[in-house]
């Protein structure tokens, strides 16, 4: 049970992300490929409530801190969907010329739904 996931952990940056990644997935892959448009509802909505679960725990903080868990929720959706990283991985650039996968080159198993 150590090595699983623990308050502390889904407290953390990391833990919080991942949770947030893992519990997006689970729940577009049972909705479907037509739940694509809805995943990064689902990843916002879960980041914010474990962040304002983290906060509500949070006895040594001032009132601010629902303030700050608004922050940090959308931090932690940041990580879970990779947003913070240069360059954007599987994502289209925005410039004139975007580059693309070739045809029929498909992720097989990660496909992205940013």
């Amino acid at each position: 049970m150590n090595d699983l996931f623990t308050w502390a952990a889904l407290g953390s940056l990391t833990g919080a992300s991942a949770a947030t990644l893992l519990a997006t997935n689970v729940i577009g892959g049972l909705i479907g490929p037509n739940g694509d448009k809805v995943r990064k509802w689902i990843a916002l909505g879960v980041a914010l409530v474990l962040s304002y679960l983290t906060a509500a725990f949070a006895d040594d903080a001032g009132p601010e801190k629902w303030i700050i868990a608004f922050f940090n929720g959308l931090v932690i959706f940041s990580a879970a969907l990779g947003i913070n990283q240069l360059p954007p991985g599987n994502r289209q650039a925005t410039s004139a010329s975007p580059t693309q996968l070739a045809e029929g080159r498909e992720p097989r198993y990660i496909r992205s739904w940013v």
